[in-house]
């Protein structure tokens, strides 16, 4: 301590003080985007799996309208190149 009731702190110690607070305040935020992100990634996942359960289900009503109607269904496709 010095004469004043206060640490004496040179200045490599105040530098390395600073870059510390520096890099845990930017890890901090990398933490917050990345939880950002993964939430977002996880939301658009579930809405391509949604949209890729309401397009079978639009299959199914149209085979069964066809159906009713006594009409031949489309054949479906294992390659979409094949209407070329």
């Amino acid at each position: 301590m010095n004469t004043e009731g206060q640490d004496h702190l040179s200045k490599a110690e105040i530098s390395k003080d600073a870059l510390q607070a520096g890099a845990e305040a930017a890890i901090g935020a990398v933490g917050e985007v990345t939880t950002i992100i993964t939430g977002a990634v996880k939301e658009v996942a579930g809405a391509l799996g949604g949209l890729a359960t309401e397009l079978f289900e639009i299959r199914d009503a149209s085979k069964r309208a066809l159906a009713q109607h006594g009409e031949e269904p489309v054949p479906e496709l294992d390659d979409p190149t094949d209407l070329v």
